[in-house]
């Protein structure tokens, strides 16, 4: 195995993307050697903008498809390796850095690199959630794009899983019912979905709030028996949701507990029997739930990550469980965890300021009983 400084094909499918394609654009500078633009018929101006970066620009006629034309922009790259993008991700300067050594002395023997993409963020701009995608693939290995919606990377062989992070920067704009209006038009069509499809397609009734028929799509893509354990456990988290916006706390309590049927407990999962139980104002069970999420080993996953449920959301809900249970000490103490995490959140500043007050009055009727008695 030798290491080798490498030449890399950034390939994208764009349209209508004037409003953030520079950014992605200017944040991969030095990174790729050449930039392979496929364009499925922008209106706007996308190209224009694009022509600033690169010549190599390819238009693909629409076909309700993303793998055909992640594909069709695959088949246009010439470099050793190639790096896929969305125009709403960039990368920020510290991970521009990291993947440029990364570039200087890669260890050719591995034909994919896995990278975290991080998708959701708090007021801190700390990540919030995330989960990990294959983003550069060596050219000569063919890979291919399968799914015409939520489309995926087939990959194998030697794959590093890399710390350089993607940062999604989503600000809108995009037509929010086209993935579900692709799936209506193939089920219309006649079209067998396949565990994933049916999975996805889920996916997509839920975010548009359509809840029972999510349940039934969840349901059948769990009927399979054919699905990959991150999206099982995943179809039971949002089965769960969609009975909660139902009212249906038993089923609500059902598909959490099935999530345990993938995989060992998940902090997640934790957190929500822990939800799930302080609102029934059981503190002592959502005591306890809460305190095993604090206590797991965090799993190697490429599934999505709460980041939340694994750091300070616990500790949070401990003081709220313990103060219920007047157990201040101990709210107090899970308070000021949760601080270390996130120093400066109100709910968490709140309640430091709260529990200290119960401790100054506690303190001030002891002082009392005790001039009292010496009396």
């Amino acid at each position: 195995m030798s290491n080798n400084s490498i030449t890399i094909s950034l390939c994208m499918i764009v349209r209508n993307e004037e409003k953030t394609i520079a950014r992605c654009l200017e944040s991969v500078k030095g990174i790729p050697d050449e930039i392979v633009i496929v364009d499925t018929g922008s209106t706007d101006r996308t190209k224009e903008i694009v022509r600033r970066y690169t010549d190599k620009i390819d238009e693909f006629t629409w076909i309700d498809d993303f793998a055909a034309a992640r594909n069709f922009a695959f088949s246009k790259a010439t470099m050793d390796y190639i790096l896929w993008l969305d125009a709403d991700d960039i990368f920020s300067d510290l991970d521009r850095g990291k993947f440029l050594k990364l570039k200087e002395s890669f260890n050719t023997a591995f034909d994919v690199v896995n990278m975290p993409y991080l998708l959701a963020f708090d007021q801190s701009g700390l990540a919030t959630f995330s989960l990990r995608r294959n983003r550069l693939v060596k050219r000569n290995k063919n890979f291919r794009w399968i799914g015409a919606v939520h489309e995926y990377l087939e990959v194998y062989g030697s794959i590093l899983n890399s710390d350089i992070c993607v940062t999604h920067k989503g600000i809108g704009g995009h037509d929010s019912d086209r993935n579900l209006k692709i799936y209506e038009k193939r089920k219309v069509k006649g079209e067998t979905f396949s565990p994933r499809d049916l999975y996805y397609y889920a996916n997509e009734l839920f975010d548009h709030q359509l809840h029972e028929r999510a349940i039934e799509s969840y349901k059948d893509f769990l009927d399979t028996n054919q699905g990959w354990v991150e999206d099982n456990i995943s179809a039971c988290g949002k089965l769960a949701d969609c009975y909660q916006k139902l009212e249906r706390r038993d089923k609500q309590l059902e598909y959490i507990l099935k999530s345990f049927q993938y995989a060992p407990p998940r902090a997640e999962f934790c957190c929500r029997l822990g939800f799930y139980f302080l609102n029934g104002e059981q503190y002592e069970q959502g005591a306890f739930w809460y305190k095993l999420a604090t206590q797991l080993e965090r799993p190697i996953s490429w599934g999505p990550i709460n980041e939340a449920c694994w750091t300070w959301l616990p500790h949070l809900q401990l003081c709220v469980c313990y103060d219920r249970l007047g157990k201040y000490e101990l709210a107090y103490e899970h308070n000021e965890i949760a601080r270390n995490y996130r120093p400066d959140n109100t709910q968490i500043l709140y309640n430091k300021k709260y529990l200290e007050g119960i401790f100054n009055k506690n303190e001030i009727k002891t002082s009392q009983t005790i001039e009292k008695e010496a009396e």
